[in-house]
């Protein structure tokens, strides 16, 4: 079973330099550019199935792709961005500033009070996957419209197993970047094909490099 795990496009919350969280924002001008860009990609891929976060930041780009793919878009909870609890809406020299005991730490599974804890984490990414294997076939190739923070614990999940927590994250995952990652049930194993690419947004870098000299 193939899973292409997509974080949404940019949002009004990255524009603005805010973390995010569980925390409901829009997407931005470019977001919308970019949930086009990656539903053009959707289409190379031959998928079965498109679930997405009901956050409407990635609803809305698990949209573009429905309306590409034709597929229809299915909202799962489990897919939600990790919560940040009181940490959610502020910028991080904000969160430096009222939470001092953050600086240099990962904020996901943080600790601090009202934010989803490691274990929490570990069984919603558990739940995730065992119904995802019972759904689908080994044949099958899923997209899954999720968030940064949750697409990384995810992937740690599938490597390091339940005590992922103690290890850094090492990947980048950008708006619309897609990973692919493989579970083989004759093998019992994921393999990680890639992470975080990007290719199918030259086509918004190069109109807004016409349009406004940006890189």
């Amino acid at each position: 079973m193939k899973l292409y795990m997509i974080r949404h496009g940019e949002s009004e919350g990255n524009r603005l330099g805010k973390i995010q969280g569980s925390m409901d924002f829009p997407l931005s001008d470019l977001g919308k550019k970019q949930a086009q860009a990656v539903a053009h990609f959707c289409t190379t891929l031959a998928a079965d199935y498109l679930y997405t976060s009901d956050l409407t930041r990635a609803a809305n780009t698990a949209q573009a792709i429905s309306e590409a793919t034709q597929l229809p878009s299915r909202k799962w909870e489990l897919l939600r961005e990790v919560n940040l609890g009181p940490l959610q809406g502020l910028t991080r020299s904000e969160i430096a500033e009222r939470f001092p005991e953050t600086t240099g730490k990962p904020l996901i599974a943080s600790g601090i009070d009202g934010t989803e804890s490691a274990q929490a984490l570990t069984e919603r990414c558990y739940s995730l996957l065992s119904q995802l294997k019972k759904a689908h076939r080994d044949d099958e190739s899923v997209i899954l419209v999720s968030h940064g923070g949750f697409i990384s614990c995810l992937l740690m999940y599938a490597i390091v197993g339940e005590q992922w927590a103690a290890f850094e994250r090492p990947f980048v995952i950008g708006n619309t970047s897609v990973t692919l990652l493989e579970w083989k049930e004759e093998d019992e194993r994921y393999l990680l094909h890639y992470t975080n690419r990007t290719a199918h947004l030259e086509t918004v870098r190069a109109d807004l490099t016409a349009k406004h000299g940006l890189l």
